[in-house]
């Protein structure tokens, strides 16, 4: 039985595929709905044995690798990052997916959460495999930037709790940003509820793009967030107000100490002067 090895790592928001395919002497311009395969060819040098290894490079920052180790994956991201220098500088792989692809002819075509079982290899098995792994880790990257916000949150909230609140414009307005980035780049980006194209005349490629999206719940995880930034949303329009209202009343007494000290000046220059 043969064994095909898959690692998904998200490593930024984006990934400037031009300069990637560039880089590797093609003048390619890539829509965003398709990946940038590496192949042997542009892996050696990089990798040791490139032989029987790829790397799916999605745009929206996550990279699919095919039979490589760890060091290997580490070798090829670092590159990346040289590559592209709008890339995050750090090393360290936080948000990764890894699967595995099982080819046996005597078995007939199973999916599970950790592996899938095919009676023969196909490049286009790869490539499901590959968006759907790409697409999880991207997520992943998103929840975890997501809780980080809403801890964030939690902290001005115990501070209103306790009747503080000293949240400026800018720092309001990078929460908002921050929110509606998380809605773009699961809508637009990631492209969660878009199927590829290749599956869409070919009913077997459908079938095991929909079971794999079931298996990393790509369909719930994204409704998950959706309600997160949505209540996010919310919490920072609150903020918002409270800021203004603030804002308000500060600009209330300024005009009412102004006033008082008219009347006051007024009346010294009645009664003194």
């Amino acid at each position: 039985m043969e064994a095909v090895k898959f690692t998904a790592v998200a490593i930024d928001s984006e990934i400037n595929l031009d300069k990637i395919s560039e880089y590797f002497g093609s003048s390619r311009k890539y829509k965003w709905e398709e990946p940038l395969v590496l192949q042997e060819k542009q892996l050696a040098g990089t990798v040791e044995d490139p032989a029987g290894k790829k790397a799916y490079i999605f745009y929206f920052g996550a990279v699919v690798f095919i039979n490589h180790d760890n060091r290997e994956v580490l070798n090829v991201v670092k590159l990346l990052k040289k590559i592209d220098r709008n890339l995050n500088p750090a090393v360290p792989l936080q948000f990764t997916e890894e699967y595995r692809l099982e080819i046996d002819p005597e078995q007939e075509p199973t999916i599970s959460y950790d592996h899938m079982t095919t009676p023969a290899p196909k490049d286009r098995y790869l490539e499901i495999l590959a968006t759907v792994l790409a697409k999880s880790a991207a997520l992943e990257r998103i929840e975890a930037d997501t809780a980080e916000l809403l801890d964030e949150i939690e902290d001005v909230i115990d501070l209103l709790e306790k009747g503080h609140f000293s949240l400026r414009d800018e720092k309001l307005a990078k929460m908002s940003a921050k929110i509606l980035g998380f809605k773009y780049s699961t809508l637009s980006y990631i492209m969660l509820l878009d199927k590829p194209d290749i599956t869409w005349n070919d009913e077997e490629l459908e079938y095991m793009f929909s079971e794999l999206s079931k298996v990393f719940e790509l369909g719930e995880r994204f409704e998950k967030i959706k309600i997160k930034t949505e209540t996010l949303l919310d919490i920072t329009e609150v903020f918002t107000s409270l800021a203004h209202a603030k804002r308000g009343t500060r600009l209330e007494w300024i005009v009412i100490i102004l006033i008082f000290f008219e009347i006051v000046f007024s009346l010294l220059d009645k009664f003194v002067f």
